[in-house]
């Protein structure tokens, strides 16, 4: 039973430990490449008057806005301006007798570098589609699916979005699903801006923008001063925080490396816990293998036995059970999560918020080798009792 405890505390420790990492592979990979050091920015109502303007005005960004933003914030590193077509709440894209409801998107080629998609087929945006205002569209795995034949090729293909035909020039599967702005990534179809822009009528109208910061400048760096030029530009009140809509992805990254790391630490903390106890454990039943070998140890004394001896062999002893029960408890854990990610895998359950559990081998060993020295420590407490006994107090014990 002692050597139990041992086992289910070193077995829970990599349990917590495998599942803790499955738990975090799972948010972390859903990013894929997203740039961490990005953030968003879009308008709102305002909500204070300014300059002879009342509270709860409407604006737009514009194209000027993007020129302005390059111009006056060096930080920035990428740009991407976004204007949203229409959301996948209607039949909005037609090829022959198919048709299906899907999100448009008008991007830059930057877009791309924000928030990555893996090109299963042809090619991405690039400037010259922006420069020329090309009638091009790359479009999502799910939009090919549902609008083209399995093992069609749709590159070169004509796709009717509201009444303007596009020519279909690649296909993409996201390499991330955790963030996502405008709907279904999959059911996305990307448009060049400037052929949206001049397409349907919207003038320089830009909806939103994504923003990164060069290396070794915070994102909300970058995200205060690009809303703060905005604000002199469309005349909000500088003290007016309603005004724009923001996401910073870097500030919700790092929420989250915090959580993990909170996790992390906990699992640690109960996982200890619960390996002290078996210590403990151990160190009381030597306590009481000791008393019922008193006389043994006696006679070892008698004979000129040297207390080092004795308290090698008290101490081998623990360090012994320990090891053999922790070895086991770490065997099972890792058995048992290994099963777990082959389970995942074979069933497809490996999505979302849990993925490929796993415990760092290093760790583990680590884990070991501090129960055994915890083991050895369990030991001193009884060997030191042991080498006080008497020898003639120990032949005379019962």
């Amino acid at each position: 039973m002692t050597a139990f405890g041992v086992f289910w505390g070193i077995f829970m420790l990599i349990i917590m430990l495998g599942s803790g990492n499955g738990l975090e592979n799972g948010v972390t990979d859903g990013m894929g490449d997203f740039a961490t050091n990005s953030a968003f920015i879009w308008t709102q109502s305002t909500t204070m008057p300014y300059k002879g303007l009342p509270r709860g005005r409407r604006f737009d960004l514009t194209n000027e806005d993007m020129k302005a933003i390059k111009e006056n914030i060096p930080e920035v590193a990428l740009l991407a301006p976004r204007l949203e077509g229409w959301g996948a709440d209607g039949n909005n894209v037609i090829r022959g007798t198919k048709s299906g409801a899907f999100t448009i998107h008008g991007d830059y080629p930057a877009i791309n570098k924000i928030d990555p998609n893996v090109m299963s087929q042809g090619r991405f945006i690039n400037e010259i589609d922006i420069q020329e205002a090309r009638k091009v569209a790359v479009i999502g795995n799910k939009v090919y699916e549902i609008l083209f034949e399995p093992g069609e090729d749709p590159i070169g293909e004509y796709i009717r979005i509201k009444g303007v035909y596009f020519q279909v020039v690649g296909v993409f599967t996201p390499a991330s699903q955790a963030i996502s702005f405008g709907g279904d990534k999959e059911k996305t179809i990307f448009l060049p801006f400037t052929s949206l822009q001049k397409a349907y009528n919207f003038g320089d109208q830009v909806h939103y923008f994504s923003v990164t910061a060069k290396p070794g400048i915070p994102a909300s760096l970058v995200e205060e001063e690009a809303m703060a030029l905005l604000a002199r530009r469309h005349k909000v009140h500088p003290d007016d925080k309603q005004a724009f809509g923001h996401f910073n992805v870097e500030k919700q990254f790092n929420q989250m490396q915090g959580l993990f790391m909170g996790i992390s630490s906990l699992i640690w903390v109960v996982g200890i816990g619960t390996l002290i106890a078996g210590v403990i454990g151990v160190s009381n039943i030597m306590l009481v293998i000791i008393r019922e070998r008193t006389k043994e140890i006696g006679i070892q004394r008698a004979l000129g036995a040297k207390p080092i001896k004795i308290i090698n062999q008290i101490i081998t002893e623990s360090i012994v059970l320990t090891s053999f029960a922790g070895y086991f408890g770490l065997v099972a854990g890792v058995v048992i999560i290994e099963l777990i990610n082959k389970m995942l895998q074979n069933s497809g359950g490996e999505t979302g918020m849990f993925k490929n559990p796993e415990v760092d081998f290093q760790i583990a060993v680590t884990a070991l080798l501090i129960l055994v020295i915890c083991g050895a420590l369990a030991g001193m407490i009884p060997a030191k009792r042991a080498i006080k006994i008497k020898p003639i107090d120990a032949l005379r014990a019962e």
